[in-house]
C-alpha cells in the first residue's frame, strides 16, 4: 500500500508519474469532494489514477458548504423520495463506518407556530424522514424524532424567543468538516495509489485522430510548467465551472450549470444559550442555526451568482439578511459586532432549460454524469452527501461493460483515520496525561484526525515542543500546522487557514492573531527562506482585507470586484521569493 502522506515532493513526483510514467485508467480533473471520491472511486477499482486540482483541495465549493450530512427535508418538502433516501443512505454509511471521526449527529429543533394542525403535519414529514433513513441501515445511528412543547423548547434552547413557536419537533441529521472530508478522501485515495497533485490546472484537452479525447495538458501553477498527461478516461468534477471545462475540448453539447451563492455567518458559542441547532424556513432559503464545539454557524443564502467564479464573498446584504432572519428567533438579537467570520461558496445546480432568471431553488440537486466528447465525461450537481455515489456513477460510465466486472467497493472503505477511531476515543484521557493535554483536546484531535492522530504523535515524540497550542489560536496544537505541511500537503500558508485549519473564518480577524506564529512554523516545515515568509504572510493579509472590504459592501457586484482585485495565492507571492 501507498503512503497516504501529501507533501510537496510528492506532488511533484506525482506530476512527474502522471506525465512521463504509463498512461492512466482515470485522469480526474477537479479536487473538491466529487472528484475526491471519483479518484478514491476508481484507484479502489484497481484502476491507475490520477488527479489534479487547480486550487487547493477542497478549494472551490467543498469547502464552503454548510458543513451538514443529510438528506434534506427541503427536498422531502419538494418529493424528490429518490434523492432523500438516496442521501439518508450515504448519512448512515459516513456516520457508522466510512468515517465516525469526521461525521457527527446533531440536533436540530423544527419549530411548530400553530397549535392543532401543524404538528401532525410536520411529525409525519419527519417520521418519513427517520423511517427512510433506518430502512436496510446496518446500524441505526440517529435517534428518532421528538416531540417538544414550548417549555421543552426552552428547555433545549434557552435564547428562543417564546411568541415565535409553540413548540418544536426535535430531529437529528449530520455535521462534517466540509474541507477535512476532502483532504482525508484525496488521503485515502493516495494511500490505494492515486496520483494527486494540486494547484495544477487542466489547460486543454488534446484529441487523437478520431476526436477522442486522450488525456489534458495539465499547469503547474507553482512553476508554470506544462505537461501532457494521457488517460484512457478524463472525469471532470468542477462544479460551477464544468462549462468552461466542457469548453476545453470544444464540446458542442455537455452540462449547463447555475451558480448559486450561499453565505454563512459564525458566532461564538457563548453568545448563544442552547444545545441543539435550528431549521427555519425564510421566503428565500432555509435558514440553519448549527452548533459546534466553539462556535454557531448560520445560514444559508440561494441567489443566482453572475460574478468572479472563483472568489464569492459575503457581501454586507448577505450578512444582514442572515443576521435578521436569525433574530427572528433570538431572544437576545444578534449584531454585526456579534459575527467573527463569514464564508461564501457557489453551488453547482444543474439547469436543464432553466432561464436565467429563474430561482435557483427550484432546481433539482440531483447529479448528471454524461460524455461530453469521447474520452471526456462530466459530471455536475447533486450535494456533499451523496459524494460516494456521484462517483460511483461516473467511473461506472467511464469503464462501460467493464464497470460489472470491477464494481465500487467504496461503501465498504472506511476513510483515513477510520479504523481504529473508536477504540482511541477510550484512551484520550490516558493519552492527554501522557502528553499534557485536556481529554477535550486529545477528543478535537480525533474527531479531526481519527487514527491518523497517530502522525501527530509522531511529530510530538520527536520535537516535544510541538506538544504547545498555538499561542494566537490555542484550539490548535503547534503540531497540527507541522503535519499540515509534512502529511496534509499544504504548500501555502493560506493552504494552512483555510483547509488544514478553518481559521480563516472561525477565529476573528482571519486568524490573524496566529499568522506569524504558523508563518514560522511553515516556514521551517516546507524550507521556505525569509523572503518566501514574508511574501506568504502579506499574501494571506492582503486577501484578508480584501474579504474584508467586500463585507462591508451591500452591491454584489462591487463586492465582488473588491474581492477579486487581489490575485491568487500563486500570482501573489512571486516565482522569485519561491
Amino acid at each position: 500500500m501507498a503512503s497516504s502522506m501529501l507533501t510537496a515532493a510528492t506532488r511533484t513526483a506525482a506530476l512527474n508519474e502522471m506525465a512521463d510514467g504509463p498512461e492512466l485508467d482515470v485522469l480526474v480533473v477537479g479536487g473538491g469532494v466529487t472528484g475526491a471520491g471519483i479518484a478514491l472511486d476508481a484507484v479502489s477499482r484497481g484502476l491507475r489514477t490520477g488527479i489534479v486540482e487547480a486550487q487547493d483541495w477542497a478549494g472551490g465549493t467543498s469547502q464552503w458548504s454548510s458543513k451538514l450530512v443529510h438528506g434534506g427535508l427541503r427536498y422531502l418538502q419538494q418529493l424528490d423520495f429518490k434523492l432523500v433516501a438516496e442521501a439518508l443512505r450515504e448519512r448512515e454509511l459516513l456516520l457508522d463506518s466510512l468515517a465516525p471521526h469526521l461525521v457527527k449527529p446533531v440536533p436540530f429543533l423544527y419549530p411548530i407556530t400553530h397549535r392543532g394542525w401543524e404538528r401532525p403535519y410536520v411529525a409525519a414529514g419527519i417520521g418519513l424522514y427517520d423511517t427512510m433513513a433506518h430502512v436496510g441501515a446496518k446500524n441505526a445511528t440517529m435517534p428518532i424524532q421528538r416531540h417538544l412543547g414550548l417549555k421543552g423548547v426552552k428547555e433545549a434552547f434557552p435564547d428562543i424567543k417564546p411568541d415565535t413557536m409553540v413548540g418544536a419537533i426535535k430531529y437529528w441529521d449530520g455535521k462534517v468538516d466540509d474541507a477535512r472530508l476532502v483532504l482525508t478522501i484525496v488521503r485515502t485515495a493516495a494511500r490505494l495509489g492515486a496520483l494527486a497533485a494540486s494547484r495544477t490546472r487542466a489547460v486543454e484537452f488534446p484529441k487523437d485522430e478520431t476526436g477522442r479525447v486522450i488525456g489534458a495538458v495539465v499547469r503547474d501553477l507553482e512553476t508554470g510548467e506544462e505537461r501532457l498527461v494521457r488517460a484512457k478516461s478524463v472525469i471532470t468534477a468542477t462544479g460551477v465551472w464544468t462549462e468552461a471545462t466542457q469548453d476545453l475540448a470544444k464540446a458542442d453539447g455537455g452540462l449547463k450549470v447555475l451558480a448559486s451563492k450561499g453565505i454563512h455567518i459564525v458566532v461564538p458559542r457563548e453568545r448563544i444559550s442552547g444545545e441543539t441547532g435550528l431549521i427555519l424556513q425564510t421566503e428565500k432559503s432555509v435558514l440553519f442555526v448549527i452548533p459546534w464545539e466553539r462556535y454557531w454557524i448560520i445560514g444559508t443564502t440561494d441567489t443566482p451568482y453572475h460574478q468572479e467564479l472563483s472568489t464569492p464573498v459575503a457581501t454586507s446584504a448577505d450578512i444582514d439578511y442572515v443576521i435578521e432572519h436569525a433574530n427572528v428567533v433570538l431572544e437576545k438579537p444578534l449584531t454585526r459586532d456579534d459575527v467573527i467570520g463569514t464564508f461564501a461558496g457557489l453551488r453547482p445546480l444543474l439547469q436543464p432549460g432553466t432561464k436565467g432568471d429563474e430561482q435557483s431553488t427550484k432546481i433539482s440537486r440531483e447529479h448528471t454524469v454524461t460524455e461530453v466528447v469521447p474520452g471526456l465525461i462530466a459530471i455536475a450537481g447533486g450535494k456533499l452527501t451523496t459524494y460516494r455515489v456521484m462517483a460511483e456513477d461516473a467511473v461506472d460510465l467511464a469503464l462501460g461493460a467493464r464497470a460489472k466486472d470491477l464494481p465500487s467497493v467504496t461503501a465498504k472503505t472506511p476513510l483515513l483515520g477510520a479504523d481504529g477511531y473508536l477504540p482511541l476515543t477510550r484512551q484520550a484521557a490516558a493519552l492527554g496525561a501522557r502528553y499534557g493535554w485536556t481529554e477535550q483536546q486529545v477528543m478535537r484531535m480525533l474527531d479531526r484526525y481519527g487514527s491518523a492522530v497517530s502522525e501527530i504523535l509522531e511529530l510530538v515524540d520527536e520535537r516535544p515542543e510541538l506538544a504547545a497550542p498555538l499561542q494566537g489560536a490555542p484550539a490548535y496544537l503547534r503540531a497540527e500546522i507541522v503535519h499540515g505541511c509534512t502529511h496534509e500537503g499544504a504548500l501555502h500558508l493560506q493552504d494552512l487557514f483555510d483547509v488544514r485549519t478553518r481559521l480563516v473564518w472561525e477565529a476573528p480577524n482571519h486568524g490573524l492573531d496566529a499568522v506569524e506564529e504558523i508563518a514560522d512554523l511553515a516556514a521551517e516545515a516546507l524550507g521556505w527562506d525569509q523572503p518566501r515568509r514574508d511574501a506568504e504572510v502579506q499574501a494571506y493579509r492582503t486577501r484578508s482585507e480584501a474579504q474584508d472590504a467586500a463585507a462591508a459592501l451591500q452591491d454584489e457586484a462591487a463586492a465582488a470586484a473588491a474581492r477579486s482585485a487581489v490575485p491568487s495565492v500563486t500570482e501573489l507571492v512571486a516565482p522569485s521569493a519561491r
